[in-house]
């Protein structure tokens, strides 16, 4: 396989999305991702709706594993922990996202392994943390929302009420910096010979995530809430004509733009919105005074008078439009692959374009277990005792077809 981790073999003992998502990106830049998977398969096969009728696959399943190989194994078993011993010493990266001591109680903790295996880069997942008092919490996406405070800076404006994101921004966040530290980990071995443990919390990364911008009144020390929360905060969502579009007027370039694009002479005169500052300060005002121009005429009419002017815009396109996009269409950002069991679907490609070792889409997602034997194998496990971990229910093995 092609990619800049050509070569690098990780292990992946994750389910659900955060860790999933995670190795799928090392996976689309070359890196061997052998998914352990229970008897039963990873949950997220069967979340929401199945979309063949095996049983095997979801969307959501699909799109966090594509480009791996499935061994499922009970790693609980004696077998299983025999097993996974062995690809831990033949792995760079075994990347986890248990409850905190699970691995542990299992004789497959971190330091018990980095022991064993200096250069292995071990990774742990999880919700907020191995210590303090939520440690024990059972955590999700919104949990996370809710303590990082994406739940609050999404409030609904006048009411003030917290909402939530309604996408699971926090487990794909997560996965995001995950894939970065593997890669840094790994770079600093290639150095000094030697692994690292990492632990990312999604509550950490969701508080690093939203700081710069959405705690700037909570930065400076003794200087907290200098401009207080608005209970009013607008979006940036106008409704033309016939839609809706979203356009930015941060700088003042772009708010005379968007003062020629309006025909109006005299909105460029308004105090209000005459600087940065002004802008900030009148915000609602300023948002206001955008909608109740944009209404008057047509997201195209408006496109054409923003870009015309150097406004940044774009229109707000519905989920069913996007794979139409002429942007998209034009970048190629969608793929379409064969997936067993399945059909056609579509995958977005790698967004991280290498020149020299480019990342791509590895193949579909496995089935359960669909390369047990191989790998048991490579293992030095005959058929005969693979056939006995078959029977005994520590491994499974998927059907032919």
């Amino acid at each position: 396989m092609s990619g800049p981790l050509n070569g690098v073999r990780v292990l992946d003992l994750t389910a659900v999305v955060s860790g999933p998502y995670a190795t799928m990106f090392l996976a689309d830049q070359g890196a061997d991702v052998l998914k352990i998977e229970p008897i039963g398969g990873d949950g997220t096969r069967r979340s929401r709706a199945l979309i063949d009728a095996a049983g095997e696959f979801s969307a959501l399943f699909v799109s966090c594993n594509r480009g791996k190989r499935s061994l499922s194994i009970d790693i609980k078993s004696e077998a299983g922990r025999e097993v996974l011993a062995k690809l831990a010493a033949q792995a760079d990266v075994l990347v986890q996202n248990f409850r905190p001591g699970t691995m542990e109680r299992l004789g497959l903790g971190h330091k018990e392994l980095r022991e064993k295996y200096p250069r292995l880069i071990y990774v742990s997942i999880s919700g907020v943390g191995d210590s303090g008092p939520y440690m024990k919490k059972r955590v999700y996406d919104p949990i996370v929302q809710a303590l990082s405070g994406f739940a609050d800076i999404q409030a609904q404006p006048v009411t003030n009420r917290p909402q939530m994101i309604r996408t699971i921004v926090c487990d794909k966040t997560t996965s995001v910096f995950t894939a970065q530290a593997v890669s840094s980990a790994l770079y600093a071995r290639e150095r000094t010979g030697k692994g690292d443990y990492i632990q990312v919390a999604m509550l950490d990364t969701m508080i690093s995530y939203l700081w710069p911008e959405g705690m700037m009144q909570y930065t400076v020390i003794g200087k907290e809430q200098g401009s207080a929360d608005p209970k009013d905060r607008p979006d940036l969502v106008f409704q033309t004509s016939d839609g809706y579009l979203t356009c930015g007027t941060i700088s003042d370039s772009e708010w005379q733009g968007f003062c020629r694009a309006t025909g109006d002479p005299e909105l460029i005169k308004d105090e209000r919105f005459a600087t940065p500052t002004a802008r900030f300060v009148n915000a609602t005002d300023r948002i206001n005074t955008m909608q109740d121009y944009i209404r008057k005429h047509t997201t195209a009419e408006w496109l054409e008078r923003f870009d015309a002017c150097d406004v940044p815009c774009a229109p707000i396109l519905r989920r069913g439009e996007i794979v139409d996009n002429e942007q998209v269409v034009a970048r190629e950002l969608i793929e379409e692959l064969d997936q067993p069991t399945v059909g056609r679907v579509r995958q977005p490609k790698p967004a991280a374009i290498f020149e020299v070792n480019e990342a791509k889409i590895g193949g579909p997602a496995p089935r359960v277990g669909e390369h047990s034997r191989a790998v048991l194998h490579d293992l030095g496990y005959s058929d005969a005792a693979i056939d006995k971990m078959v029977a005994d229910k520590s491994v499974r093995i998927a059907k032919a077809g």
